[in-house]
């Protein structure tokens, strides 16, 4: 066995215990419903603006398709985790699937 000093660097046992791991770098929070809808009324009422330059307008309008398949996209998940909870005559509680209104029913 050979003496700890013996190796070029030692930590000190105190640096060794309790020392938290290094934080993970969180993903990007994905844009919430609203602020995503809010930003697309602000592009739309940017683009009405007769003052704007045609380049401008055509970056406001790809912000815009994308916002807007981003806002699409978080209402289809939505309306995918929506379900309506009825109580059968039995007393259970059954999850049936939300059907909008004025959409055919598929069967």
């Amino acid at each position: 066995m050979f003496p700890l000093s013996a190796l070029p660097y030692t930590v000190p046992c105190e640096k060794l215990v309790n020392t938290p791991a290094p934080k993970k770098s969180d993903p990007p929070k994905k844009p919430d419903f609203e602020r995503c809808l809010s930003r697309l009324e602000e592009v739309v009422r940017k683009l009405e603006s007769p003052q704007l330059s045609l380049d401008d307008a055509m970056k406001l309008f790809e912000e815009g398709v994308a916002l807007s398949a981003e806002c699409q996209k978080q209402l289809e998940e939505a309306e995918g985790k929506v379900e309506i909870l009825l109580k059968k005559a039995d007393g259970r509680v059954v999850a049936e699937p939300f059907e909008p209104e004025g959409e055919p029913e598929s069967t």
